[in-house]
């Protein structure tokens, strides 16, 4: 993990370096601008080599919807740069943290190289570990509970009695009980939770080791386990009678067993030392051993690998989301527009007049504050066209173009019509249209509350249930 972060930064180190020199824009904060000029950088040499790679004409339509008069290569380049520059901030910083995650867990290592374990101090929390053995071509896998130094405390009787009472279920492992035992048991130092030590001696230990390891028996045998419970100074002992049946185990499972008891004794006799050796040889045979770390930064870093890529591509779908938010409020301004229209024409202004007051009064409190209005914002972009020396019917004929939708489509052919005919009907047309809008408008609204009334049918429903229950559930604990 640490050679990929030596070189995802480096690679970033030299993109800034050959960036350096790229001019992004003033709005934006200090911590995203290096990537901003990486993104800038890519962005020019990758445009000029691969222009298919940056030529979505659904992205383009969409952009220059969003923003209308600005150019088509400067909002290109724009949103290009800005998907970039996140999806680089994300490649960066989530490799970053994957090596933070990567180190963090090297940190909780406890195992030495000299095969050494390190204890905790004094009123630590006991530590768990995985350890990993190496036995020539055998590898097996312990988990181990690394106790700190031992320390004494004061302790009731009665947490040995609890404990007594729950024991046989804790060491009964795959038998269904301690009359007819036929595989290992469960022979350890701890339980559940409980701050007992315990230990174990059998009087039988050539059938059951001190472990919970059966040997072969031919016929069931009658063994006692003696257990020793300790506390700081409190100390019980008891006996467990056991019925043992002949186990089946393999060579794997009894060098297992074996490994695990010389892992016990090892501890055992280490309890008072600050350093805990593990055996390195068995049965003439070298031992490694190797803690298991639980390390997931890989996956973290296949996961911020995703997220990048996914923030960029994704970015396409909230442009266009964006833009059907905006259709839709455009939709929703449709009767107001076409009842102002109707309302200047019907006082005896002319239609270039009506339009151009209606954006002026919208330019007016844009000024003073108020929110922006898709319609009126294409309306006001239009009568800047007119200004400029654009014929008045392209501006109508562009204004109903770049609103993309068949309500404004239509106003413009009414406009454009009058100009060209001279329509003596324009006034009845709009307010017509300005009902019909209306109308619809409100059909709409009606459609909206009563899909919103579904949606509430599931919560009012929970709710019910809920209601029920603190009614019925006092009454019935009260019979």
């Amino acid at each position: 993990m640490y050679w990929m972060v030596v070189v995802v930064v480096g690679i970033f180190c030299v993109l800034l370096y050959l960036g350096r020199k790229e001019k992004v824009g003033e709005n934006i904060s200090a911590l995203l601008t290096p990537f901003y000029k990486i993104a800038m950088y890519l962005y020019k040499r990758s445009s000029c080599r691969l222009p298919r790679l940056f030529s979505a004409s659904v992205v383009e339509n969409d952009l220059q919807q969003l923003c209308p008069g600005e150019t088509k290569e400067c909002l290109k380049t724009g949103y290009y740069v800005k998907k970039g520059a996140v999806s680089l901030a994300i490649v960066l910083l989530g490799t970053l943290f994957c090596a933070a995650v990567k180190y963090s867990s090297q940190s909780g290592r406890v195992l030495g190289e000299s095969g050494k374990i390190v204890r905790g101090e004094y009123g630590e929390e006991a530590e768990e570990i995985d350890l990993l053995a190496e036995y020539g071509k055998n590898r097996f896998r312990f988990r181990l509970q690394v106790e700190p130094l031992l320390l004494a405390q004061d302790q009731a009787e009665a947490l040995f009695d609890d404990f007594l009472e729950r024991l046989p279920r804790y060491i009964l492992g795959e038998n269904r009980d301690l009359r007819n035992v036929s595989s290992a048991l469960i022979l350890e130092e701890k339980y559940d939770g409980f701050p007992i030590y315990v230990e174990w001696e059998s009087d039988r230990p050539d059938i059951l080791g001190q472990e919970g390891f059966i040997a072969s028996v031919g016929q069931p045998e009658e063994a006692v386990l003696r257990v020793r419970l300790s506390y700081g100074r409190y100390y019980r002992t008891e006996e467990i009678p056991v019925t043992l049946v002949p186990p089946l185990l393999t060579e794997e499972e009894r060098l297992y067993a074996e490994l695990q008891e010389a892992l016990r004794d090892a501890q055992d006799s280490s309890l008072e030392q600050a350093e805990w050796a593990l055996p390195v040889e068995w049965r003439g045979k070298a031992v490694g051993w190797k803690q298991e770390v639980e390390d997931d930064s890989m996956l973290l870093w296949a996961a911020v690998m995703t997220a990048a890529a996914a923030a960029y591509f994704i970015a396409d779908k909230d442009l266009h989301k964006r833009l059907e938010k905006r259709k839709e409020c455009a939709r929703r301004e449709y009767p107001e527009v076409v009842h102002k229209l109707a309302l200047f024409i019907g006082a005896g202004m002319t239609v270039r007049g009506a339009f151009q007051k209606i954006a002026g009064d919208y330019e007016v409190r844009r000024q003073n504050g108020s929110r922006a209005s898709p319609a009126y914002e294409e309306m006001l972009y239009a009568c800047r066209e007119l200004r400029s020396g654009v014929s008045e019917g392209a501006s109508y004929e562009h204004f109903g173009r770049r609103t993309g939708l068949q309500e404004y489509i239509r106003l413009s052919a009414l406009l454009m019509q009058n100009l060209k005919k001279g329509n003596k009907a324009l006034l009845e047309r709009l307010r017509d249209e300005a009902d019909k809008a209306a109308t619809e408008q409100l059909q709409q609204g009606k459609k909206l509350g009563e899909a919103a009334g579904t949606k509430l049918l599931v919560p009012m429903v929970l709710m019910l249930a809920v209601v029920m229950a603190v009614i019925m559930i006092p009454a019935f604990s009260n019979m």
